[in-house]
């Protein structure tokens, strides 16, 4: 298990359109460091996540740092010796190119308390679930509505292949002085020219159980379409930084 940031100097920032852009650079970053393409994509791709830390300016993403995080082993040897030259993609049907060129690499500390434990966490990128209820709307946008435990049990007691026991809540006074958290967030443009959005969800949670679930929620983020560059925890404590 292993977890960094890629942090641009400051004052500096790279521009993105679409997220899509900051997962292809970082799966140029991973094939570099000698990981097989199908082993970071696809259905039956090692666990990851990723969340870019940024802000919106005319009409842009900036992107200063990439939070990215694994807790599969071989992955983490890889990200271990992740050159932040070769986190780099250029798309030139959409005009976009972005490279983390010049970034500092941050080893962030296991912040899992030993034994039965608790986190306080926020979410470094957006929290997503789809509704499987016939007939409803792709995507969940209200965390009210939603078992997080289960849905969060149901995919990481599939990476573990064991069950997985976290009881997890939304902050509930958030949830009632925001009740509408749910962002909007572009992947990417379709050859037709039309873009592929997700709809994911942001707000403070509680996340209690075993040392062992708690650590594999940390590093493998929650919720679905995590390789996506969804689902990343941060703690409350710490806030989002830079």
């Amino acid at each position: 298990m292993y977890r960094l940031r890629l942090r641009l100097p400051p004052r500096q920032s790279a521009p993105f359109r679409h997220q899509d852009l900051l997962h292809d650079a970082l799966v140029n970053g991973w094939t570099a460091a000698g990981i097989e393409g199908s082993e970071v994509t696809g259905f039956n791709a090692r666990p990851w996540t990723f969340a870019p830390l940024s802000y919106r300016q005319d009409k842009l993403g900036k992107v200063h740092t990439l939070v990215v995080s694994t807790p599969d082993p071989v992955l983490a040897a890889a990200l271990r010796r992740l050159d932040p030259a070769e986190v780099r993609y250029a798309r030139a049907s959409t005009g976009e190119m972005i490279s983390f060129a010049g970034a500092e690499v941050i080893p962030e500390p296991d912040p899992i308390p030993p034994g039965e434990g608790m986190l306080g966490c926020l979410m470094l990128s957006p929290l997503v679930v789809k509704n499987r209820v016939s007939g409803g709307k792709r995507w969940i946008a209200d965390l009210r509505s939603v078992d997080l435990g289960a849905v969060i049990n149901h995919r990481l007691s599939r990476i573990a292949g064991r069950p997985v026991n976290l009881i997890a809540q939304a902050d509930d006074l958030y949830l009632r002085a925001n009740p509408k958290h749910d962002v909007l967030v572009s992947l990417k443009q379709m050859p037709n020219g039309r873009h592929a959005f997700v709809i994911g969800m942001m707000a403070p949670l509680v996340i209690a159980g075993s040392e062992d679930d708690l650590r594999l929620a940390w590093y493998a983020g929650i919720g679905e379409k995590t390789r996506s560059g969804f689902g990343c925890l941060g703690l409350m404590e710490r806030g989002i930084g830079r």
